[in-house]
């Protein structure tokens, strides 16, 4: 039997499975100990333990699979976690997982490099099973908006791992927004300036040579969709994120990060025109070691003017010096036309550095809206997907086009070249090669099936 024609049945049984804590909450139990959702932990080391590890450790879930390319780092997160997954079922392939057990799975986290979020994602949404992918969402453009679209056909609980969405940072702006302290934005200056992984690989010219993989790796899985190359240390462990084929480089890792609250409660949706303003040392196949991305977007309403957003990656690409502005090395600055901002990342709060009605305004600050879900982004998630909370903060029609502007401003730093984007057709329409980026490498012959599922 065809994986596709097996999870037709599976997803039958995995959506009666979830119906036991939608049950239970509606009959408002208060017991978090009454639900119990089946979890699968996919990707056990680096981000993905962490992740996992904080979903295994919650008093809703029970663990039943692991899932690594590296069956080995799958055994030690078990014999970390023992005493929440001593009998998990450890695999080297998702695949085979949700084959097996994919109708005794409610929920899973999937912390794996960004190229393989895609499949993962789309087959367990197609079963009927909640899914928390880590930041970025996808890899490509076209991948966020077919899963965008997986949520609303296959009606499961989807999160994208960016903690700030659920922190009392986002509710602060979106009271600053409500009450009109943040508004007639124009310009927004953000940066990530620490250095990279493959900053020290130099001027690369090729894929590297084979090296001996992991004892236990299954490279096919790991692969993916993506083009096929032999294993090298330069891609796994956690060296992927510089390649143009695994990873979104420094704005697709912090970017979710760091504009998350301005692109919602702003109402940006996508821009129209992306400007590679600097690039620093490009290359054919890992992202330059510095760039300057500028995103115009168009008026949204009253007290939305058009605005930009200017991105700074590279040790040395800082923004602009303005008066009363500090940046740390990851930060953002806000300027609107009354009052000037400055936060971090992830969930620092604002502050008011400047503008002529700092005093004004710094004197009478509203409080924080009152959150209607968890605060903790992870247990936003697991109640989200128990039926307790009523939905995910960073859920994929929200975090979806959040991720289509850093693909955008991927491709801007790829090509180093300014785009223009329709933003009713979804395409870009002044350079061909840049518009195939949307959609990225042909899927690996075996790999299509996955595109077909939204």
């Amino acid at each position: 039997m065809s994986l596709l024609n097996r999870r037709e049945l599976i997803g039958a049984a995995a959506v009666t499975s979830v119906s036991i804590p939608f049950s239970k909450a509606e009959s408002k139990a208060t017991n978090l100990a009454d639900y119990h959702l089946r979890l699968a932990v996919i990707g056990c080391a680096n981000r993905g333990g962490a992740i996992g590890g904080e979903a295994v450790r919650h008093q809703l879930t029970h663990c039943v699979a692991l899932c690594d390319v590296v069956p080995s780092r799958a055994e030690g997160f078990k014999k970390k976690h023992q005493d929440r997954c001593s009998d998990a079922v450890i695999y080297d392939d998702f695949r085979k997982m949700f084959e097996e057990l994919g109708d005794k799975i409610d929920a899973c986290t999937i912390g794996t490099p960004d190229h393989s979020h895609f499949p993962i994602a789309m087959l367990a949404m197609s079963m009927g099973i909640h899914v928390y992918v880590e930041k970025p969402l996808a890899h490509t453009f076209e991948e966020c908006e077919l899963l965008m679209a997986a949520e609303k056909k296959y009606g499961v609980q989807c999160q994208m791992g960016n903690q700030g969405h659920s922190s009392e940072q986002r509710l602060q702006f979106e009271s600053w927004v409500d009450e009109g302290v943040i508004k007639n934005v124009r310009r927004v200056d953000a940066c990530m300036n620490n250095g990279r992984r493959w900053h020290p690989w130099g001027d690369v010219k090729a894929f590297p040579a084979a090296e001996k993989m992991p004892e236990g790796m299954n490279w096919d899985a790991w692969t993916g969709t993506a083009p096929m190359h032999a294993y090298n240390s330069k891609y796994d462990p956690g060296n992927w994120r510089g390649w143009y084929d695994y990873g979104n480089g420094a704005f697709g890792d912090w970017g979710p990060h760091t504009l998350d609250t301005i692109h919602r409660f702003l109402n940006l949706d996508l821009p129209h025109t992306i400007r590679a303003e600097k690039i620093e040392k490009p290359n054919d196949f890992i992202y330059p070691h510095g760039t300057t991305i500028a995103f115009d977007f168009a008026e949204r309403g009253p007290d939305m003017p058009e605005m930009t957003i200017n991105w700074y990656d590279g040790v040395r690409n800082r923004p602009p010096t303005e008066e009363g502005v500090k940046l740390g090395s990851c930060g953002k600055a806000i300027y609107s036309d009354d009052l000037t901002f400055v936060g971090g990342t992830h969930s620092a709060k604002l502050k008011i550095v400047g503008g002529s009605k700092q005093k004004e305004v710094t004197a009478n600050l509203p409080g924080p809206s009152v959150s209607k879900t968890s605060t903790s982004h992870m247990d936003n998630f697991l109640k989200a997907a128990a039926g307790i909370d009523p939905e995910c903060n960073s859920r994929f029609a929200i975090s979806g086009k959040l991720t289509q502007v850093f693909m955008l401003g991927c491709i801007a730093q790829r090509l180093g070249i300014k785009l223009e984007f329709d933003r009713e057709t979804k395409q870009i329409t002044n350079h061909q090669r840049a518009n195939q980026l949307l959609t990225g490498n042909e899927p690996r012959k075996g790999w299509e099936e996955f595109y077909r599922l939204a």
